[in-house]
């Protein structure tokens, strides 16, 4: 007989360990299977180790004002093997904390790789495990390019791979990975070609933000190439690597290409068919409202949906997940409006709600927009004097607010009160109405005419 559980958990990430401790604090029975270490991308391979990364080069950033600010300092050199050490070291320390999590939970943790036999039977190396509940969770995967060559490249997980930092990298991709990363090897040493597959990049943020992140990214000596198709990697004699494109030809030669083009969902060998449970044709399950996939009693949260692919998303789905199916909560689910979100660049963007021109397509003439660009008093010392934008999106009389733009130096940290307020229906009166703090950027938003 199958071993039984109240919930089964399949896939070790944020979102995964949550919903189990969640469930479990309820009492429910609960096991989570997940064969690699756990956290997920986030904790191993994505947020966390980026955020370190990007620490890093924000430091190379502070040293060159340094001496506007009367120090005087010389740089000897940047050690990227004792940075990655470090990084290593540290995400080990969470991995071992997460097992704690759910030894401490009641949670068992199968170190396993599952496959559905039916919608409430998983099986893994040829024991099989039952459950009321099976939530799907095992996240995504870089996504590489179908061309000749690609293999030379490598993406994201390869990046937190590097020993050094390559003297001239190619990264291709126009989303909020492969400009983080760009900006990151750029601060840290590495010369750094940005190829766009069409003209812009962060093609779904505010275009306040897109425009002033290139301008930005080119000053930092970013080179930017827009309308670039790959048609294949080449390996020359002496191992660089080249590209061939449709538009840019290049006579360049690499270190390394990094491919930043998107995630696809890690379902291939859950046999989700076995499960009833539908996908879509880029392979994401499709859930509604409440999580719920095609199949009775399988969910899914995560990135494995295809919906605003973000760590904090996840965590909270399974949570409410949780609440729903043993805490009692019957009507607990995650609304997936004015979602939060902070790209990692050089500088920080911020952003919540609606962009000017989703705003403009959905409300048309109601839509009011307020806007500004300064130098904040760090930058004025500066000799770059790096600009920083706020964009405030307003909709009717009262002037509701239902989008808010930050990009620059601190746009990551004031955000998140910002959005508490915007989730809350804060109107522009209600933020003229707030006291400013100064002297910080973040007021700037409070005194927005």
């Amino acid at each position: 007989m199958p071993k039984h559980y109240d919930l089964i958990v399949i896939g070790g990430g944020s979102g995964g360990l949550s919903v189990a401790q969640r469930a479990a604090s309820y009492g429910a029975r609960c096991a989570l299977l997940e064969p690699d270490r756990l956290g997920g991308t986030c904790v191993n391979r994505g947020c966390v180790p980026k955020k370190v990364m990007w620490y890093a080069s924000a430091l190379a950033h502070v040293l060159d004002d340094f001496a506007n600010y009367g120090f005087d300092v010389t740089r000897n050199g940047f050690d990227w093997a004792t940075l990655a050490a470090r990084r290593e070291a540290f995400i080990r320390k969470l991995n071992d904390w997460y097992g704690t999590y759910l030894a401490n939970s009641e949670v068992e943790w199968i170190q396993a790789r599952a496959r559905f036999v039916d919608a409430h039977t998983v099986e893994t190396a040829g024991v099989r495990y039952r459950a009321d509940h099976i939530v799907i969770a095992t996240g995504g995967s870089p996504v590489v390019p179908d061309i000749p060559g690609a293999q030379f490249g490598i993406t994201s997980d390869g990046f937190f791979e590097l020993t050094q930092p390559p003297a001239r990298v190619a990264v291709v991709g126009a989303g909020y990975i492969a400009v983080e990363l760009a900006c990151m090897l750029n601060a840290l040493g590495s010369e750094v070609c940005l190829y766009l597959r069409k003209e812009h990049l962060l093609r779904r943020f505010d275009s306040m933000l897109r425009e002033a992140l290139i301008e930005t990214m080119r000053d930092d000596g970013i080179n930017i190439f827009p309308h670039s198709q790959i048609e294949a990697v080449e390996k020359q004699c002496d191992g660089k690597l080249r590209l061939v494109c449709d538009q840019c030809q290049s006579t360049q030669d690499f270190d390394t290409v990094l491919w930043a083009i998107g995630r696809a969902p890690n379902t291939a060998e859950l046999d989700l068919a076995a499960a009833g449970v539908r996908t879509d044709d880029e392979g994401f399950v499709p859930t509604d409202g409440y999580q719920n996939t095609s199949a009775s009693g399988v969910y899914a949260i995560g990135d494995i949906t295809g919906r605003a692919p973000l760590t904090p998303v996840a965590v909270a789905a399974g949570r409410r997940l949780a609440d729903r199916l043993f805490g009692g909560q019957t009507e607990r689910r995650l609304d997936y409006e004015n979602i939060p979100s902070v790209i990692f660049s050089h500088p920080p963007i911020g952003a919540v709600g609606l962009t000017e021109e989703e705003a403009r397509a959905k409300h048309g003439e109601a839509v009011k927009v307020y806007q500004t660009r300064f130098t904040s008093m760090y930058e004025a010392l500066t000799e770059h004097r790096l600009k920083t934008l706020m964009k405030l999106v307003t909709v009717g009389a009262s002037e509701k607010i239902v989008g808010c733009h930050v990009i620059g130096p601190g746009a990551d940290e004031m955000l998140q009160g910002f959005a508490v307020a915007i989730r809350m229906g804060a109107t522009k009166r209600d933020f003229d109405d707030t006291v400013a703090i100064h002297p910080t950027s973040a007021e700037e938003l409070v005194t927005m005419q």
